[in-house]
């Protein structure tokens, strides 16, 4: 699995842009509190553009430092996403397995590594291993996250003073209050060539079988209740006329709210910002004596211009673009439209701060069939594909647990008993 380097300019072609990405992750305990720093500077002036860190709950060294370089590469695709990038880390984990070296043989590491392959194109990144002295700056910003963590708030960029405090420092130690409080590389050793196959081998944990990680953070998944356009299965997204639950919708919506106040075991309530996810929301929240917290990474995928079309109506305006967005994550929908990498990163990132907010509580997260899908989809390390190959029914349940070591396991997928 290699991700290549970056594509050298040719001809008179305008010189390309590039950054370098410097990350940091780390747990204090591995596993134990952890979070992540990353910092983007611009390759020929050396200036920092954009410094990102979170804390994420509890987690492993090697987690942590896969978050750090999603959220690296992230920011620096927002700046540029025809960029070049440079990531520099002082994990040789992350590094090795990034760049192809070393094969991806623990189950925790394959999703976070394809996330991270598929934010800029393959050749447009390249890797270095650097030694920790050298990466001061992303690991003073993951332990600020960190602190941030222990004291209950997050972490604010226009607090942070990781950049004054490690300026000029290219060489030294480490220092007391490294984020990485064990070997980052801990219980993985270089196993030679990749091979071609690269699935899973003697997997050091598996769901259920592993060591006892505590209680996982659970995520309850509610598609919101049917609206008019529902039943007749048009492309109803972000981007079109944000219809209202039907009669339909708020009976199904009554219903669930019953059947999880009878479960009793929802600690908050979160939402898409989209109407017909907070009105579900709000009958739910309101049988459980909640409140809503909107999520905006939550929302459907706009669909651009097939908002409001049948497929089949899709099919005859647009076929070549239809074709193309069922054949490619990168494809979008016609005129603006998002593709499933774009919806995939968002809610990537809305799951990262929920699990970091929630930890080791009940969640009900109540969105559309695209995110809810993502969700499950990132949780199983599946291929796009598999969005294709997954029923959700309006108002149906699915849930995923979290656990501190990174992994997740799908606990239920479109349960509409409650309908019945």
């Amino acid at each position: 699995m290699s991700w290549g380097h970056p594509r050298p300019e040719t001809g008179g072609a305008p010189a390309r842009r590039t950054f370098v990405v410097e990350a940091d992750g780390g747990s204090r305990g591995n596993p134990g509190p952890a979070g992540y720093g990353a910092v983007v500077r611009d390759a020929a002036s050396g200036q920092t553009l954009r410094e990102t860190a979170e804390f994420l709950g509890h987690a492993t060294n090697n987690v942590a430092e896969y978050r750090g370089l999603l959220a690296g590469l992230r920011a620096a695709h927002e700046l540029d996403a025809d960029a070049a990038v440079l990531v520099r880390m002082d994990s040789k984990l992350v590094v090795e397995q990034m760049s192809g070296r070393w094969k991806i043989k623990h189950p925790d590491m394959r999703p976070l590594a394809l996330e991270a392959g598929s934010v800029f194109p393959p050749e447009a990144v390249t890797y270095e291993w650097i030694p920790r002295a050298e990466n001061k700056h992303a690991d003073r910003l993951a332990n600020e996250a960190m602190d941030a963590g222990k004291r209950g708030v997050s972490w604010q960029p226009g607090a942070s003073t990781a950049e004054l405090d490690t300026a000029g420092a290219a060489t030294g130690s480490a220092g007391v209050g490294s984020a990485d409080t064990g070997s980052a590389d801990a219980g993985f050793t270089d196993p030679g060539p990749a091979s071609t196959d690269p699935g899973p081998t003697a997997p050091a944990v598996r769901v259920g079988w592993g060591p006892d990680m505590g209680t996982p953070t659970t995520f309850v998944l509610l598609r919101h209740g049917e609206t008019a356009l529902t039943p007749e299965k048009r492309f109803s997204g972000s981007g079109g006329s944000d219809p209202e639950l039907s009669a339909v919708g708020r009976r199904q919506a009554a219903a669930v709210a019953d059947a999880l106040a009878a479960r009793g075991t929802i600690e908050a309530v979160v939402a898409s910002p989209l109407r017909r996810c907070q009105e579900t929301a709000a009958a739910v929240a309101g049988r459980l004596g909640l409140s809503v917290r909107t999520e905006d990474g939550l929302r459907e995928t706009d669909f651009g211009a097939w908002e409001g079309l049948t497929f089949a109506q899709v099919r005859e305006r647009h076929p070549e673009d239809l074709q193309a967005w069922l054949g490619s994550a990168h494809a979008s929908p016609t005129s603006g439209g998002e593709s499933f990498d774009a919806v995939a990163r968002r809610v990537a990132r809305s799951r990262d701060q929920l699990l970091a907010r929630y930890a080791g509580r009940t969640v009900l997260v109540v969105s559309h069939v695209t995110p809810v899908k993502t969700l499950v989809r990132l949780a199983l390390g599946a291929p796009v594909e598999s969005l294709f190959r997954m029923e959700l029914a309006a108002a149906s349940l699915t849930a995923v647990a979290y656990y501190a070591d990174g992994n997740a396991s799908l606990r239920l997928l479109n349960d509409t008993a409650h309908l019945r």
